[in-house]
């Protein structure tokens, strides 16, 4: 099928922990997204669900404008799988990548003005990957995002330790952890739903192509996953 236009087309890519995605973005809409919860099949299940998408929409991989691409953390394996394929379509085509942060994009998907945001992946081995966020005033106008610590890895219970005001918490939880959260924090918490938790590829796509359009581009070179920790079999780094 012809492509119906020319306008710009971004693929994100997103193969950081379990739940994988992936979405083409065109800066008014997503035109095709799919999340998927994978079982360790990164490998031959993402380049068949992006000829999928690409055919969908009548596009060849050339017709693309840019690759956005999830950088971590998250598990080893799955960060280096999304990275090649993300680099392998920007050196055969010429389109610039861009890399976000795994947890931006929970942050972006919903940080508030009023209450902090807490977005969490599971770190394997009982640790969770976390980063807080919150919309401030900021240069570019009101209620810009901001994070407002370090990405890092904590235990479930140093995560319920260091939560001093009330904050919404997102992204990969378990009933157990969503149970503890609920238990121990009390008014301090509020938990998405686990669809509302769900990372999803749209946002990962609006993010780059926020910065696409700022002019900015990562070196294909040397662009590489976020580590945290040294990797170990399911972790995340």
């Amino acid at each position: 099928m012809p492509r119906r236009d020319k306008s710009p087309r971004f693929l994100a890519i997103d193969t950081a922990t379990r739940y994988a995605g992936l979405a083409i973005y065109d800066g008014s809409a997503v035109l095709v997204e799919e999340s998927w919860l994978s079982s360790e099949s990164h490998t031959v299940e993402l380049m068949p669900k992006i000829a999928r998408a690409a055919e969908q929409q009548g596009l060849a991989l050339a017709d693309l404008t840019g690759l956005a691409v999830s950088l971590g953390p998250g598990s080893f394996t799955g960060l280096r799988i999304g990275m090649s394929v993300a680099k392998g379509i920007a050196l055969a085509t010429g389109a610039p990548i861009l890399g976000i942060p795994t947890l931006d994009v929970l942050g972006y998907a919903h940080a508030q003005p009023a209450v902090r945001t807490c977005a969490i992946i599971e770190a394997g081995r009982k640790r969770l990957c976390v980063a807080t966020y919150q919309r401030l005033p900021g240069p570019d106008g009101p209620a810009a995002l901001q994070r407002l610590d370090d990405y890092r890895t904590v235990s479930p219970a140093e995560l319920v330790a260091s939560i001093e005001a009330p904050t919404l918490f997102c992204g990969e939880m378990d009933p157990e952890l969503r149970e503890m959260l609920a238990e121990q924090l009390g008014h301090l918490a509020a938990l998405a739903s686990p669809a509302r938790s769900l990372r999803r590829a749209g946002y990962l796509a609006e993010l780059a192509w926020e910065r696409w359009q700022r002019g900015e581009r990562d070196n294909l070179a040397t662009l590489t996953p976020l580590y945290l920790q040294p990797a170990a079999p399911g972790a995340c780094i």
